[in-house]
């Protein structure tokens, strides 16, 4: 009855599943020790590395394994076959002293006389040989001589070619570099030349306003000369019709540069005073003792009395006036090519009739003389005795 009161308890059946971790997954070694424990940890990558390093390991033991053998095998195989040609040099040298022997047997045996003759006939034999030897070894010998110095000429050859190409290319980059040059030379030139052109313009549009007209190529006596562009006759050898038409073109460009310089040098261009201002401009004006309209001939350049007069071109002094009236103290210049100039007023004058004048040249000092109502320089500029403005040539700049 007991064992029938009694439960019996059963458990349930619950399965545990171990998860399957990876090949390289991270691992641990423990080191134990007086008491002490290292842990040292591999990663999955140091696994990896590791078994990578095994595997290259084993793969360069076996291949040097392998050439190893390989090696062994074939120093073997030469070595058999040095001994077989030994053997065979052996026995080669073995059958050339027997036939040497049966040679010597052979003439022994042979009368003397007919020895002789077989002697007489190899000595013949052999001197003809020689000959034939000799001549074919000198002709041979003309003809490695012939071909060595074909193969010199050749030699030398190609290398003057490559010189040639060297001094060709030189050539090249100078005629090159001559030409840039000479385009900068132009430019230059041409510049200058522009900037003289561009006077004579500012200039005439100052003579315009009274119907005339300044030609600086028609008012040079350069050009009434005999003359034209220099270029010189070493020009002649030059086949490079390129660099022949730029220096032309520069000696041209330059012989335009020296005529219009020359002709500036005539045309007042230029401040007379350096310090001033203006009092009184050019043309129709109140006069200033009775206010009325007066035509006024030149500009009143308003000064400090002493200061240097300068004239801006060269010329020739055709009138000094000492006097308390009018212009008061007047030096006049003719300076060429139609042009002339006046300077009133004046303190001191420093030059006299006749005199020739550089442009620069100092000609008196800033003065009060004359009909002046203060220290001033009347200055006027004409062109073929008609006054003109001169304040387009006091602003020119060369």
């Amino acid at each position: 009855m007991k064992y029938r009161n009694k439960i019996k308890l059963k458990r349930k059946y619950s399965p545990h599943y171990t998860e399957k971790k990876p090949f390289f997954s991270e691992k641990e070694i423990i080191f134990r020790g007086s008491g002490k424990a290292m842990v040292f940890k591999f990663s999955s990558k140091t696994q990896f590395l590791i078994l990578m390093f095994v595997l290259l390991l084993s793969f360069w033991s076996f291949y040097s394994y392998h050439m190893y053998n390989k090696s062994g095998k074939i120093i073997l195989g030469k070595d058999i076959e040095l001994l077989q040609t030994r053997d065979a040099y052996e026995d080669l040298m073995s059958d050339f002293v027997a036939i040497q022997k049966n040679i010597d047997e052979v003439l022994t045996s042979m009368d003397k006389t007919k020895a002789q003759k077989v002697e007489n006939k190899l000595k013949q034999i052999t001197h003809d040989k020689n000959i034939a030897d000799n001549k074919k070894v000198n002709n041979r010998a003309d003809i490695n001589e012939l071909v060595l110095q074909r193969d010199l000429a050749a030699a030398e050859r190609d290398a003057l070619k490559d010189q040639l190409k060297e001094l060709e290319v030189a050539v090249y980059n100078i005629k090159k570099a001559e030409i840039e040059v000479f385009n900068k030379v132009e430019t230059i030139v041409a510049k200058e030349v522009n900037k003289l052109k561009s006077a004579f313009s500012k200039a005439n549009g100052s003579l315009q306003r009274k119907g005339l007209y300044f030609n600086p190529l028609a008012n040079s006596k350069k050009r009434d000369s005999k003359g034209g562009n220099y270029i010189p006759d070493s020009m002649s050898d030059l086949r490079d019709k390129a660099i022949i038409n730029k220096i032309s073109s520069i000696y041209k460009a330059v012989d335009d540069l020296e005529y219009y310089r020359e002709v500036s040098k005539t045309v007042p261009f230029g401040k007379p005073i350096w310090s001033y201002w203006v009092s009184s401009k050019f043309g129709v004006r109140d006069d200033p003792f009775n206010n009325k309209k007066a035509g006024h001939k030149g500009v009143d350049l308003a000064s400090r009395t002493g200061n240097k007069i300068k004239v801006q071109a060269k010329g020739r002094v055709t009138r000094t006036l000492i006097s308390n009236k009018g212009y008061g103290n007047l030096v006049e210049i003719d300076h060429g090519n139609g042009f002339s100039t006046k300077y009133a007023h004046m303190h001191v004058i420093y030059v006299k009739k006749g005199d020739y004048l550089e442009a620069g040249d100092d000609i008196g000092e800033v003065g009060n003389t004359g009909r002046s109502t203060g220290p001033h320089l009347h200055y006027e500029i004409l062109y073929r005795g008609h006054p003109v403005d001169p304040m387009p040539f006091m602003q020119i700049k060369l």
